[in-house]
C-alpha cells in the first residue's frame, strides 16, 4: 500500500497550528518597552533571521525523507546525534509542560475552575490529537484553524480597535536582545521540521509554505502580545479576552492554540525516539511525553521560560549551522560513522561562542553572528580535511 503523503496545503495548516500559541503572545509582551515601532522591527528581523533556518532545516529532511534526528547523523554520525537526540526530547518535554502551564492559566482566568483541571482537559485533548495521528488530521485542522483564524482576528480588532497607545512600564529591553527573543521562537522548531516536510508531496515547496506560514503567523502573535501590553496596558491576554467579553471564544482560542501547538512537541518528541531505536513507538512516547508534561503543568512553575529560549538557541544554532554547511556548502548527504568528531568539537566552539555572545548586546543579537561563525568554522575545517 503506497504511503500517503501530506500536501502543500497541510503542512501550511501544520505550521499555521504552531504558530497560534499564548507562548508567543506572552512572549510578544515583553516588547512593550521598546514602544511599538522598535518593536515592530525587532520582531520583523529575528523572524526573518529564525525563520531562515527554519527553511534549511526543513529542506535538508525534505530532500532526504528523513525526520529531524535522522538528518543530525549525516553531521554529527549515529551516535553522535544521539546527544541532540536526548536534548530535542528534554526541550520537547520542557515546551509540552510550559504550553499546557500557558494555556490552563489563561483560560483558568476566563473560567475558573481550577488550574490543574485545564491542564488535565488540555492534556487530554493532545492525546486525542495525537491518537488521531497527523496524517488524519487533515479535516480537523481545517476545522480547527478555521476557528483560530476568525477568532483571532476578532482579538486583533479588539486590541488595536482604538488605536491609542498607553505609555507601557516595565524593565526596559535593549534592540538586541529583543531580536534574539524574537528568533528564539522560531529557532526551537529547527529539530522537529523535517518531520514534517519528510511526509510531504512536494518537500521544497511544501517546507517554503511551512517557513513562510509559521514566521507570518508568529509575527502576528508576537504583535498581539506587544499591541495588547501598549494599548490596553494589560499583559494577561485572559484578562484581555475578559473586558472585550469573549468569553466563549477566548476560551476556544486559548484552548485550541494550545492544543494544536503543543500536539507538534509532543509528536516530535515521539519521532526523536524513534530515531534512538527502531523498537520504539512513537506515538505511545508522544502521550507518555504529554502526561508528564502535563504534571509538570500542574506542579512546577513555568512562569519565566526566557532562559529556557537562550538554552534552546546555544544547543540548536550551532548545531544547524553545521548542517547546513555540510548539505549546502561542501555537499555531504551521507551519514557521518558513529562519531563526527571534528563536527561536535565545532558545535562545542558555537555553543561557547553563542552564550559568550550572550553578554554583549549586539544590534541583530546573538544567533546570526554564532551561526556564521560556526558556519565559517566547519566551511574551513571541510576544506582542510578534504585536502
Amino acid at each position: 500500500m503506497k504511503e500517503r503523503r501530506t500536501s502543500i496545503f497541510e503542512n501550511g495548516l501544520i505550521w499555521f497550528g504552531a504558530a497560534v500559541s499564548i507562548a508567543e503572545i506572552l512572549t510578544g509582551t515583553y516588547f512593550a518597552p521598546l514602544g511599538f515601532s522598535k518593536g515592530l522591527l525587532a520582531i520583523l528581523l529575528g523572524h526573518v533571521i529564525g525563520c531562515a533556518m527554519l527553511l534549511f532545516a526543513g529542506l535538508i529532511g525534505g530532500k532526504v525523507r528523513k525526520s529531524a534526528m535522522e538528518t543530525v547523523k549525516m553531521s554529527f554520525g549515529s551516535k553522535g546525534a544521539l546527544l541532540f537526540s536526548v536534548l530535542n526530547i528534554l526541550q520537547l518535554v520542557g515546551w509540552t509542560g510550559i504550553m499546557i502551564y500557558d494555556g490552563a492559566l489563561a483560560v483558568n482566568g476566563i473560567f475558573a475552575i481550577g488550574n490543574w483541571v485545564w491542564c488535565l482537559v488540555i492534556g487530554a485533548l493532545i492525546v486525542l490529537w495525537i491518537m488521531i495521528g497527523i496524517k488524519n488530521l487533515g479535516k480537523v485542522n481545517t476545522v480547527a484553524m478555521g476557528a483560530l483564524f476568525i477568532l483571532t482576528i476578532i482579538l486583533s480588532f479588539v486590541i488595536f480597535g482604538d488605536g491609542s497607545g498607553l505609555n507601557s512600564s516595565g524593565e526596559g529591553m535593549t534592540f538586541g536582545a529583543a531580536v534574539e527573543l524574537s528568533v528564539a521562537m522560531p529557532l526551537s522548531w529547527l529539530p522537529l521540521i523535517s518531520d514534517y516536510t519528510r511526509e510531504a508531496e512536494k518537500p521544497v515547496k511544501a517546507t517554503a509554505v511551512s517557513a513562510v506560514t509559521y514566521g507570518v503567523i508568529s509575527c502576528w502573535m508576537y504583535v498581539i502580545g506587544m499591541g495588547a501590553a501598549i494599548f490596553t496596558g494589560e499583559s494577561d491576554i485572559a484578562q484581555i479576552m475578559v473586558k472585550a467579553g469573549l468569553g466563549v471564544a477566548g476560551l476556544l482560542i486559548i484552548v485550541f492554540s494550545t492544543v494544536t501547538t503543543t500536539f507538534l512537541d509532543a509528536y516530535s518528541a515521539g519521532i526523536s525516539c524513534e530515531s534512538l531505536s527502531t523498537k520504539i513507538s512513537g506515538k505511545w512516547v508522544a502521550v507518555a511525553v504529554t502526561v508528564i508534561g502535563t504534571l509538570g503543568a500542574i506542579f512546577l512553575p513555568l512562569g519565566d521560560i526566557t532562559d529556557f529560549l537562550y538554552f534552546i538557541g546555544s544547543v540548536f544554532a550551532p548545531m544547524i549551522a553545521i548542517q547546513i554547511a555540510d548539505f549546502f556548502i561542501l555537499k555531504r548527504n551521507q551519514e557521518a560513522k558513529h562519531f563526527s568528531i571534528t563536527n561536535l568539537i565545532i558545535w562545542l566552539v558555537g555553543f561557547v561562542v553563542y552564550r559568550l555572545l550572550m553578554r554583549v548586546d549586539i544590534l541583530v543579537g546573538n544567533t546570526l553572528p554564532d551561526m556564521l561563525i560556526t558556519i565559517a568554522l566547519c566551511v574551513v575545517v571541510g576544506k582542510i580535511k578534504k585536502k
